[in-house]
């Protein structure tokens, strides 16, 4: 779908990233590149799933809803890992939507149940889930509040709601910022973010416990496809003027374990990048 006054809808606006020389690092780290098993795959392996892992329940033959599952990656992830999947995504599209998990679920042989609806009205029993999952999904919902009302109504009491990759920005004027920063967004309009405090209010209204709210560099979760040593070096890349000397001194700094625990909190209290990610885990009670 195209939204008015934009020229693209979602699946175009990814093809023509893809089609961008110069966004072959974008394409990667979105996991758009194919073939989509690859990706999938690669996901699977990355160190942003391994910390997700360690959230995930440990129930035998656990049921898992994947809400706004995109291309599928987050699927095929929990369904590698155990978990009877069911993709939630409205968009049907073959390249980003639910025909490319439809395919993703045939050509690897994983159970995966796919349901084209969105996430503020799940077609679904209460407690049908023992885990719910949405990797940068909220911030594209029409009613974030009433998702996670949705999700606590389908989730079992002792449940796992798991949202990654949240968009927030510090003050609302910093909103047409980041909708500038934004790659995709000029083209098809479907981007969101908001004030910290407006996704925890909505996880605690709808009855959650939250246990978790992960800073944007604190954990791979947020910061991937950076690995640590990577984030480190390009932290100290920004901080050497160009100076390779000070650059070296500075990795070798924040290389230290303890200095880069001290510094963490620091850095996170100045951070106000539009769009900074953040993840939240929460539970059913």
């Amino acid at each position: 779908m195209t939204v008015p006054g934009f020229e693209k809808s979602w699946e175009q606006a990814v093809q023509w990233l893809r089609e961008q020389p110069d966004q072959r690092e974008a394409v990667l780290a979105g996991y758009y590149d194919d073939p989509l098993a690859a990706a999938a795959n690669r996901y699977w392996l990355s160190e942003e799933w391994r910390q997700i892992r360690q959230f995930l329940p440990h129930t035998i033959a656990a049921k898992a809803l994947d809400i706004g599952a995109g291309r599928g990656i987050a699927s095929f992830a929990l369904a590698k890992d155990g978990f009877e999947v069911t993709a939630l995504e409205p968009d049907r599209s073959e390249l980003v939507g639910a025909g490319a998990i439809r395919k993703l679920a045939r050509e690897q042989h994983l159970r995966i149940q796919i349901r084209d609806e969105v996430a503020e009205h799940l077609p679904f029993a209460d407690a049908s889930f023992d885990l719910a999952f949405g990797r940068a999904v909220l911030h594209h919902t029409e009613n974030v509040a009433k998702t996670c009302r949705e999700v606590y109504r389908v989730l079992t009491k002792g449940g796992t709601f798991i949202a990654v990759r949240e968009h927030v920005i510090s003050r609302d004027q910093d909103l047409q910022k980041f909708f500038e920063l934004h790659a995709l967004h000029r083209h098809y309009g479907g981007e969101r973010a908001f004030r910290l405090g407006y996704y925890t209010e909505a996880i605690r209204s709808a009855g959650f416990t939250l246990e978790r709210v992960l800073a944007p560099l604190r954990t791979p979760i947020n910061f991937a496809p950076y690995s640590l040593s990577e984030l480190q070096h390009e932290l100290a890349r920004r901080a050497s003027f160009g100076i390779p000397a000070l650059a070296a001194a500075w990795r070798g700094l924040l290389g230290t374990g303890f200095v880069w625990a001290t510094l963490v909190p620091m850095l996170g209290a100045i951070d106000r990048r539009p769009g900074r990610l953040y993840s939240f885990i929460a539970r059913k009670p």
